[in-house]
């Protein structure tokens, strides 16, 4: 896994957190939405990329 890549996801969760918070400070409903989307998509890839990391693991101990 990538620096870039883990960067990258972590900046699209903080990036659909702030968002959603100015969507709610605003009184903009689809604004909120749309950084609730983006931030859950922003952690389902960093959950992705975890799981990669603990298959790699686990393919390196059985390959010793």
């Amino acid at each position: 896994m990538s620096i870039g890549k883990k960067i990258r996801h972590k900046a699209e969760t903080a990036e659909g957190a702030a968002k959603k918070t100015v969507g709610k400070a605003l009184g903009n409903e689809r604004m909120e939405a749309e950084g609730r989307s983006q931030e859950a998509k922003g952690k389902m890839k960093q959950a992705g990329d975890q799981a990669k990391q603990a298959g790699q693991k686990i393919k390196s101990i059985f390959k010793h």
